[in-house]
């Protein structure tokens, strides 16, 4: 029977690798305004804030976006988009005359995005809780935002959604964490020796 060390970093590595996957290849974690028209990946919240702040190359913001754009273009059975009219197909070629003021008060969301990005492919390295502090970061940015604008902003309660892959997102982003993982092996490892003890035990006295 494998080790408990050995199950956690197999567990670990599938879940990292499917954590890349959702990430890289932009499935649908949440929908909520920003910059660059309605953001439904963290993918496309970080790259909005990059291409508004221009923290990064251009070629930096194409390569995250990509391969979403060409798995979303085979989902869908479409052509596959050119690599130079990526910003144009996500409408981020006028970000800079986009108001601010929003990403100040989604802190939470545009941190938890960065992380959740930066955790996915540096897990693929060595797996980290980047990737869980930052879905959690982006999952209490959300329940935030709807509970403040709850009663303000009718419009935009109804375009804040937070899809079921979230949790999804939340559970493969722990078990990437090759620790934690190998405690829960561990741990039910020890439940189920003990129970097959008593089950032998109480075999013996009959």
């Amino acid at each position: 029977m494998a080790s408990s060390r050995k199950w956690a970093r197999i567990i670990s590595l599938i879940a990292s690798w499917i954590n890349f996957l959702l990430i890289i290849f932009q499935i649908p974690l949440f929908r909520i305004p920003c910059r660059s028209g309605i953001c439904r990946t963290p993918i496309q919240v970080t790259c909005s804030q990059l291409i508004a702040s221009e923290l990064f190359p251009t070629i930096v913001v194409k390569a995250l976006l990509y391969p979403g754009a060409i798995a979303n273009a085979l989902f869908k059975n479409k052509t596959i988009p050119s690599y130079n009219n990526l910003l144009e197909l996500y409408n981020m070629t006028n970000m800079k005359a986009a108001l601010a003021t929003s990403d100040l008060h989604r802190i939470e969301l545009l941190a938890g995005s960065y992380l959740s990005v930066t955790g996915a492919i540096l897990g693929l390295i060595k797996p980290r809780r980047l990737s869980l502090f930052g879905t959690l970061l982006i999952l209490w940015g959300l329940v935030r935002e709807a509970i403040m604008r709850k009663s303000a902003d009718r419009y935009l309660m109804e375009a804040i959604y937070i899809y079921p892959t979230m949790l999804i997102a939340v559970v493969f982003a722990f078990l990437s964490i090759r620790k934690d993982v190998r405690k829960i092996v561990r741990s039910y490892k020890d439940k189920r020796h003990a129970n097959h003890s008593c089950s032998h035990l109480k075999a013996k006295q009959v």
